[in-house]
């Protein structure tokens, strides 16, 4: 096997550093003194877990320019919004702190008379989070600091092209003063990781990616009957009715199809609009896609980055080509730029049809997918129409209907009104159908690996 993966700058193709992997009995050991800092963990109180997150935030905010530029540099997304993740990130930190001794107390329940039920919310060892690239502190942090909230042990395999992050974060955690392997980062081979998910220690498992690796992971785990929650891929779509305000929705759509240079799993991907304003709609888009300027993402004024890695660049023309030659109409975009770097520019694709990748699939980078419908109904019949359920937009003047319709109608695990909409603390995230399962923020994640038990007081 590799014995080394090296980390790539997206925007000019050199080398950052070289990490060595990490053989099966170092993986093992570092399983073991994860469950064993655990153990010691399980044990502290709430209010303790809760200030030790506090502390977390506070020097994630401290290294906030560190992070968001080594962020950068691995993976390419501008450093304005890098700064914005670590922010969202101490977020995330202060409101677990804030809610979780509430979200995680013991409940009292009367069963009959003389016979008293607690209901307790106890943590269970240590849950293997396996993460994607695309935001290298954020999906870490989602899944580790509610875990860490619950008492559980945090191991973490992140994606090797934000090995540099991954490790920061870890680096963070402990100069905050959490308990050293409590926070694992593991450099190993998808081989060795699939034995880490059959290890008798590890108790969850948790993944952001893709689909297909998702049910990979989803099977590994159910084989060895470990939970998982999975966060998947999705091609969301933003319905624009007929009483939509037209500049509004111009202005989100194009937001939310270039935020993080389109590598975002609840992005905005198709963009479904009714025949009485498709056509001024598909003008104003496409003019503004125009003027997004792609270059440097450390300079100020660029709003487009390199896409992460070179394959996935490539793979994005790919699904750009085949979606023309079935029948989609580039408006703008489709041309791998002559330049340094991984590269794509803001495209926008008509004519878009069931049967092409710009329709059935996820294209995730900077590809916007138009499809005109005939009226309201039709618009959200072509929104549902995807194997997929993770978010989705609703664009009306009308609030009241849209968020019936969001409630009602919607096959997706989040609906954003009149705007692109991203995670928030306090707002549950997660996906339906082919975009996965289970529910981080809100206090949601909090309740996935932990054992609620019941406890019956039959006499006092």
């Amino acid at each position: 096997m590799d014995k080394q993966h090296k980390t790539i700058n997206p925007a000019t193709g050199e080398i950052i550093a070289t990490y060595d992997l990490m053989d099966q009995d170092t993986v093992f050991a570092a399983v073991e003194d994860c469950h064993v800092a655990f153990r010691k963990w399980r044990n502290t109180s709430l209010d303790e877990r809760a200030e030790n997150l506090r502390a977390i935030g506070k020097e994630l905010r401290d290294r906030k320019d560190e992070f968001a530029a080594l962020m950068t540099r691995e993976m390419g997304k501008t450093l304005k919004q890098a700064v914005q993740e670590v922010q969202l990130c101490a977020a995330i930190c202060d409101w677990t702190a804030d809610n979780g001794p509430e979200k995680l107390k013991d409940e009292t329940r009367e069963l009959q008379q003389g016979v008293r039920g607690v209901v307790t919310f106890q943590p269970i060892g240590v849950i293997y989070g396996i993460q994607p690239w695309n935001f290298p502190a954020y999906q870490v942090v989602r899944y580790s600091i509610a875990s860490l909230m619950a008492g559980n042990g945090v191991m973490l395999k992140h994606a090797e092209n934000v090995t540099g992050s991954g490790e920061m974060l870890r680096d963070i955690y402990e100069a905050a003063g959490l308990p050293k392997n409590l926070f694992t980062v593991i450099r190993t081979t998808n081989d060795i990781s699939e034995k880490v998910i059959q290890h008798e220690l590890v108790r969850g498992v948790t993944f952001t990616g893709s689909e297909t690796t998702g049910r990979v992971i989803a099977q590994q785990a159910a084989q060895a009957l470990k939970k998982t929650v999975l966060e998947l891929g999705s091609n969301d779509a933003y319905v624009v009715l007929e009483d939509a305000d037209l500049d509004q929705a111009v202005k989100a759509c194009v937001t939310g199809r270039i935020y993080n240079n389109g590598e975002t799993c609840v992005a905005a991907k198709r963009f479904v609009v009714v025949d009485k304003l498709y056509d001024q709609f598909r003008d104003a888009f496409v003019e503004r896609m125009k003027g997004v300027k792609m270059g440097d993402p450390t300079a100020e004024d660029t709003g487009l980055g390199p896409m992460a890695r070179e394959d996935l660049r490539d793979k994005l023309a790919e699904q750009v080509e085949e979606s023309v030659k079935n029948g989609a109409t580039v408006l703008c975009g489709g041309e791998v730029p002559e330049r340094e770097g991984y590269y794509y520019p803001a495209t926008v694709l008509e004519d878009v049809k069931p049967g092409q990748p710009a329709y059935d699939d996820e294209l995730f980078g900077p590809v916007a997918a138009l499809i005109r419908a005939r009226d309201d109904e039709d618009a959200m019949r072509i929104a549902n129409d995807s194997r997929f359920g993770l978010g989705g937009g609703i664009f009306s003047k009308d609030v009241d209907k849209a968020v019936r319709m969001a409630a009602e109608q919607f096959d997706t695990g989040m609906v954003f009104i009149n705007g692109f909409g991203l995670a928030v603390p306090n707002m549950p995230f997660g996906g339906v159908k082919h975009s996965g399962y289970g529910r981080e923020h809100g206090g949601f994640g909090m309740h996935e690996f932990v054992n609620i038990k019941g406890i019956s007081v039959m006499a006092e």
